[in-house]
């Protein structure tokens, strides 16, 4: 699964057919991917959202590339539409599971953003869909796509490090005092249907925080338990799944975290700051969350790290590096050539590639769903204030305290069904 396309089925697309694509979310995300979508040869036959600035700048946008999609609020209606091939899920993260399932029931083949779910119930029901209907279904976890990446896998699996026992998953920076303040409960802005927007997510009153589209700053919803979960869900899905990519989707046996808000003063609910260690069969791996504490790691100010016996590699979007241990032979090596950090174009080449010839991506959904797994489960350790044992035969934890949170929690009348 690790190298690009493993058979799926034996159904085969004409290597010419024209491929029909819609675009459920054209926020920030959205817009990026719809320029992906286009560039990899895809019809893009519907936008929607359920923010109409946010559709009438995605229109825009497509008219440049030369498409003319018709505009859509309903997600229902792109599900019911039997002439859309693919659907592209670019919501937030409370959405995925659910759009992704659906779309899988209609017959759709679905490029759906990570993390892949909220709740770890969702993500087994996503891999179950996409079995179950036969679906090509590629997640957004683009690294993988990447030759940084890949290289550095490839490096790992050669046993050139010596015998890794530790890994590191972080990110670093310096967010303001503030944050992003106390707006408190304010009217929708015109355009935008918010009951549709919270969904499954329980009911609550709008607040532009938990919104989050505000012109010069990432959208904040990510920070909020309801819709995400932080930054935990938000980095280290990309960063936590290198270590899953090089070691064949092998994930934790236990699950530990602890983080706060210790600096940041505003509404949202995420830890700015978070440590969370996973006790993997042969290795440790811990994650940094740092937005109060920039000092870099590795002289980075986020990535991946493999600690051998015989060396280190660190890896993120800009290059890798080596760095030999004591007296080992293992000579030091960097490379950080601009030309080899593409992503995104190469992993939807290969999700438009496993469309048509129904083979499985370079990020299967259910590679994604693990990964994401492993960032949820330490997320409710840090809340439920316990370890975690993780089952990986049963798909549940050993702590039956904690079993509730695993659960899909949606306000009626939505419902998971596969």
């Amino acid at each position: 699964m690790a190298g690009g396309c493993a058979a799926l089925t034996s159904s085969m697309r004409g290597a010419n057919d024209k491929l029909t694509i819609a675009h459920i979310g054209t926020g920030t995300m959205g817009r990026g991917n719809i320029g992906y979508a286009a560039k990899s040869g895809f019809q893009i036959t519907a936008l929607c959202d359920v923010y109409q600035p946010n559709l009438e700048r995605a229109q825009a946008l497509a008219r440049k590339l030369g498409q003319e999609p018709r505009l859509v609020k309903d997600f229902r209606e792109i599900i019911a539409d039997k002439s859309i091939d693919v659907v592209c899920i670019s919501t937030p993260d409370h959405w995925h599971a659910y759009m992704t399932i659906e779309a899988c029931k209609a017959g759709k083949d679905v490029y759906v953003e990570k993390p892949s779910c909220v709740y770890v119930e969702e993500g087994l029901k996503m891999v179950e869909a996409a079995r179950k209907y036969k679906r090509v279904v590629q997640g957004g976890t683009m690294q993988r796509s990447g030759y940084f990446f890949k290289k550095a896998v490839e490096i790992v699996k050669s046993g050139d490090l010596g015998e890794v026992t530790f890994c590191r998953t972080w990110q670093a920076g310096m967010t303001k005092k503030d944050g992003y303040g106390f707006p408190g409960e304010t009217q929708p802005p015109a355009g935008l249907d918010w009951d549709l927007w919270l969904g499954p997510a329980p009911k609550r009153a709008f607040n532009i925080n938990r919104w989050g589209i505000v012109d010069g700053r990432w959208s904040t919803f990510r920070y909020f338990w309801d819709y995400a979960g932080g930054a935990m869900t938000d980095w280290n899905v990309h960063l936590l799944d290198i270590v899953q990519y090089a070691y064949d989707e092998v994930v934790p046996l236990k699950y530990s975290a602890l983080g706060s808000k210790f600096y940041v003063n505003d509404d949202t609910e995420t830890p700015d700051t978070l440590v969370a260690t996973y006790h993997y069969p042969k290795f440790l791996c811990m994650y940094e969350s740092r937005t109060a504490a920039p000092e870099p790691m590795f002289g980075e100010g986020y990535g991946t790290a493999f600690l051998g016996t015989k060396g280190t590699l660190v890896v993120n979007r800009g290059g890798y590096k080596i760095v030999p241990a004591g007296k080992s032979a293992l000579q030091p090596f960097e490379d950080h050539d601009k030309a080899k950090g593409v992503m995104n174009e190469l992993h939807w080449e290969n999700f438009v590639e496993c469309v048509k010839t129904r083979q499985r991506p370079i990020a299967e959904i259910e590679t994604t769903v693990r990964t994401t797994i492993a960032c949820l489960l330490s997320n409710i350790a840090l809340r439920a204030d316990m370890t975690l044992d993780w089952d990986d035969n049963a798909k549940t934890v050993k702590q039956e305290a904690a079993r509730k949170h695993l659960k899909a929690q949606y306000r009626k009348p939505w419902k998971l069904e596969v």
